[in-house]
């Protein structure tokens, strides 16, 4: 059985144009100060990670390995979220994820999205330079326009909009076959992959491929309604990432699922501090405990309420508290009384030759 490995923090959130946020080792040295011992680093920011010259250079990555290692954190993960949502837009949202893109490709779908597809796959060949085993994105969305069948949506979309999606993923998981890492895709509502069902629909359209995974956030299922423990028995094979991030669901007579269009704090479905909400923790560490999970507990820290800096500290110490050291022995050992395999049979009532 494998522990989980952890603290680790996801960094998106945190990055800002103030110190110690706007460099790789303020963010380094800020998370160890915070209880973590690993970051989960997003690769849209140049200024702290370059991810063209990673896939490139052995080097690059060994110095960024070695100027964390200082401050006292490696990395966990890649992230890719943005350049993936890019890899797949549908024209509703193009000018408002124009802005993901370098201004020199905005206005120009065709060229942003081969830029993001090349970005998705540098990350795979970066994380092989730098020892990891799995990088996460977004799948984008081409069909999430139509998730609400009203007005009907005409037979065939949803099929055409899946196979375009495996059509232009396919080939970046082939680059993370020959990279030797998986690629996890967040199951998130205003992705394609938003849940299981969803998810099948595109590991079949990609004929099951070896590197298509799972990143796990509990959060995203409350939200949705989903039972979150069932996922893991369901899909714990293909979940290979893990965002540590909690919920709560709270449906009154003017709002539910769909939020009325409201702000965060006003949702009946809010993301919260991690023991704030209404997940239970507790039993997800045990499944993904159960299941051998290999990878990292990494907080996501999202909440319209609680201050970012109590929320990282609260949320380290909340996720070493969770992790499980798992047995390496039975608890029953004791009582083994040791019998050989003819005494076994004998017990049974079978004949012994």
């Amino acid at each position: 059985m494998k522990t989980l490995q952890g603290p680790a923090v996801f960094l998106a959130q945190f990055i800002r144009d103030e110190a110690p946020f706007n460099t790789l080792e303020g963010l380094g040295r800020w998370a160890a100060d915070k209880g973590f011992v690993a970051v989960q680093l997003p690769t849209n920011v140049p200024a702290l990670f370059d991810l063209v010259r990673a896939a490139e250079s052995q080097t690059y990555c060994d110095e960024i390995t070695g100027r964390l290692a200082e401050c006292g954190v490696q990395v966990s993960e890649l992230s890719t979220h943005l350049q993936g949502q890019l890899v797949a837009v549908h024209p509703a949202y193009d000018s408002l994820f124009d802005g993901f893109a370098p201004e020199a490709l905005r206005g120009n779908k065709a060229a942003r999205t081969e830029w993001a597809i090349s970005q998705v796959k540098a990350a795979a060949k970066a994380s092989a330079r730098m020892g990891l085993r799995a990088s996460v994105t977004f799948s984008g969305a081409l069909a999430w326009p139509y998730f609400y069948p009203w007005p009907q949506r005409p037979a065939g979309l949803v099929e055409a909009a899946f196979d375009e999606l495996a059509r232009r993923w396919r080939p970046i998981l082939d680059t993370y076959t020959e990279a030797g890492v998986d690629l996890c895709y967040e199951i998130h509502p205003g992705e394609d992959l938003h849940d299981g069902l969803s998810f099948e629909r595109f590991l079949a359209a990609v004929e099951g491929h070896e590197r298509c995974h799972i990143l796990y956030d509990p959060s995203h299922f409350v939200l949705q309604q989903l039972d979150y423990l069932g996922f893991i028995d369901v899909y714990h094979e293909r979940i290979r990432m893990f965002h540590v991030k909690d919920a709560e669901f709270r449906p009154s007579p003017r709002s539910g699922v769909y939020g009325g269009y409201a702000d965060w704090v006003g949702r009946a479905g809010r993301f919260r501090s991690v023991g704030d909400g209404q997940i239970d923790f507790a039993a997800i560490f045990s499944k993904l405990a159960q299941y051998d999970f290999p990878g990292w507990a990494v907080l996501e820290w999202e909440c319209c309420l609680k201050d970012s800096e109590v929320g990282a500290r609260e949320g380290a110490e909340f996720i070493r508290r969770h992790i499980i050291q798992v047995a390496q022995r039975a608890f029953d050992d004791f009582a083994g009384s040791g019998v050989d395999a003819g005494h076994l049979r004998s017990v049974l009532g079978l004949a012994t030759t």
